[in-house]
């Protein structure tokens, strides 16, 4: 892995590159996202950059240098030529106090660069106990405040599955952990609105645009049993469901099965220069 901190290159992974009173250490104060590579080029970049200020001004970072951030990238992108990998860039509140409130210092800026194995074409999932809040001040924003995503993958892990999926305050369906949720009924291609609560999720409105949705509000009771059903993400790209609690779905279904044709047709075509 190869890491790019407010402009300079670190080599060694392990070497500490954040004070002890980051914002974004003591009390999760950053936003984040993760980008795919292919052949040492980032996928949708602009989109993943477009998200990633707004999320930083959602939660008030409102001064993320993109060009800074752009640097970072190829920096990164060079000094680990990643045949099938992802970046992760981070941006936290810097250096303050310990508690919430925020100092004065300048934001720390992180991109790491590191391989990746592509995921299996199906997965299983679970329903986990717990609601994503829809009205929260950080409702639909990737910030590093991830410590609800961490028990709720757990709980699902100890289940078999590879993801755990949230309905919001409402009952509605609203996301996974790290992906968005589609579904079949009655042959017509569903997913939650953002409205939901979910996060806008670049891979969520690139099957949008290419293979076409209803976006509706339901309960999450509708989807469980649903005909068929996918996750997509960055790192899932279009991946079918063959099992959801206890449900056995076909996986992938001819509704999944085609939206995965499409994907592998059109994905090239986001690839940044």
């Amino acid at each position: 892995m190869k890491t790019w901190v407010n402009g300079r290159m670190i080599d060694d992974p392990d070497q500490p590159v954040l004070t002890a009173t980051d914002h974004g250490v003591t009390v999760g104060d950053g936003v984040f996202e993760s980008i795919k590579v292919v052949d040492g080029r980032a996928f949708a970049l602009t989109r993943h950059l477009d998200r990633l200020v707004s999320s930083a001004r959602g939660i008030g970072l409102d001064r993320v240098d993109v060009d800074a951030v752009r640097a970072g990238v190829d920096a990164a992108l060079a000094a680990e030529h990643l045949a099938f990998g992802r970046l992760r860039v981070t941006v936290t509140g810097g250096p303050g106090p310990l508690g919430s409130g925020r100092g004065d210092a300048p934001y720390s800026l992180l991109v790491s660069a590191v391989p990746m194995q592509p995921l299996p074409p199906v997965t299983d999932i679970v329903t986990v106990p717990w609601t994503r809040n829809e009205r929260s001040a950080v409702a639909g924003l990737k910030t590093t405040s991830y410590a609800e995503n961490v028990v709720a993958l757990a709980r699902a892990t100890e289940q078999g599955a590879s993801e755990a999926i949230f309905a919001n305050t409402q009952g509605h369906l609203c996301e996974g952990t790290g992906s968005n949720v589609f579904y079949v009924v009655d042959g017509e291609l569903r997913t939650p609105t953002l409205a939901s609560g979910c996060l806008a999720g670049v891979t969520r409105a690139l099957v949008l645009a290419w293979c076409g949705a209803r976006e509706v509000d339901e309960p999450i009771e509708v989807a469980e049993t649903a005909d068929e059903v996918f996750l997509v993400s960055t790192t899932r790209d279009v991946q079918a469901v063959r099992r959801w609690n206890d449900r056995e779905l076909p996986a992938p279904g001819p509704v999944t099965a085609e939206a995965q044709r499409v994907w592998r047709e059109r994905e090239a075509a986001d690839i940044d220069p």
